[in-house]
């Protein structure tokens, strides 16, 4: 039977196809069309990748936006028994303005590794590196979060960096930050990258936090693990809420009074995460269009060897087995 460890070059095809297709369309101002086709391009590089696999779940139905269907069976079906949370474009908003942090992004683990929370809501996100494993809580105030992290990363938190979605729901955590005097990057979309840099050493990001959505923390936990950092997710209650989405995620299984680490959410020790940039952003530098084809920036993370592996890819559209189909 093929690894994990094997396809990981097969996993990134799957990811770079996503940032073109998203690419194709960036600045136009149609989010849909974004989604349609990363998902579009997506599918047909699963396609032809060789797993028997499904898509457990896929960012963007509960916007009604284009997407994977749920349990959708994917690949060439002559591979290992595999599962993907995907989503073709985290920061669709971002690619259909033309502006940073929008990526294309997969996890992939054996069936029945991945747990994904319900796309009902927001999740409070928490992560970081190694330095605060089994040190942090998401029961305590954003203070004393801030002061753990700068404190077991040996920091003075003038010198700590907090990524965070810039959101009307984050006001109250964004003031209790800058009185802290900690340094903060406002991003406009894609918690999974800003997730994956705050694990990353010499990123210049030491700590993400925010609310943001179910399988974007699946896909980011995944990232998270195979770099050995630290995650904690938990359902994100606020004013504004549908009155009964707390009874929903209970209905769902979901323990709403638990913090998910990155263990429960991307489980066992054979995982990839693979991610490739559509917009340039703190992450990955984005899509450039060149004669005839593109140049895509990736990055590939495997367990058990916690192996990362950052790639430049020069595709030629004429004739590949891919995009031939879709380019005039």
């Amino acid at each position: 039977m093929v690894s994990l460890r094997a396809l990981a070059p097969s996993l990134t095809r799957i990811t770079i196809a996503g940032a073109i297709g998203a690419a194709l369309h960036i600045g136009q101002g149609n989010c849909d069309l974004i989604d349609a086709k990363a998902v579009e391009f997506s599918r047909a590089a699963l396609t032809q990748t060789d797993v028997e696999g499904e898509v457990i779940s896929c960012e963007g139905p509960k916007d009604n936006a284009p997407a994977f269907t749920h349990r959708e069976k994917v690949g060439t079906g002559r591979g290992p028994k595999v599962e993907f949370v995907v989503d073709p474009v985290d920061g669709t908003t971002a690619a259909s303005k033309g502006i940073k942090d929008a990526i294309s992004a997969l996890a992939c683990a054996p069936a029945g590794c991945l747990q994904v929370l319900p796309d009902d809501g927001y999740y409070f996100k928490v992560a970081t590196d190694y330095h605060s494993i089994g040190k942090i809580s998401v029961d305590v105030p954003i203070e004393e979060i801030v002061r753990t992290v700068a404190r077991e990363k040996g920091l003075s938190l003038g010198n700590l960096t907090v990524i965070m979605l810039e959101r009307d729901r984050h006001l109250e955590m964004l003031t209790a930050l800058r009185k802290l005097g900690v340094r903060i990057i406002l991003i406009p979309d894609g918690d999974i990258a800003a997730a994956v840099v705050s694990c990353i050493p010499q990123s210049g990001v030491d700590l993400l936090l925010g609310a943001g959505a179910g399988p974007e923390a699946t896909i980011a936990a995944t990232a998270v693990k195979c770099l050995g950092g630290a995650m904690l997710v938990k359902v994100w209650q606020d004013k504004n809420d549908d009155p009964k989405r707390v009874d929903r995620l209970r209905l769902a299984g979901v323990d709403v009074d638990k913090a998910y680490c990155e263990d429960e959410l991307a489980k066992g020790r054979e995982l990839v995460f693979a991610a490739s940039g559509v917009t340039k952003g703190e992450l990955l530098d984005g899509v450039r269009l060149i004669p005839e084809g593109a140049v895509v920036h990736s990055i590939c993370m495997r367990l058990p060897s916690g192996t990362v592996e950052r790639s430049e890819t020069t595709l030629r559209f004429k004739g590949h087995p891919v995009y031939k189909q879709f380019l005039p």
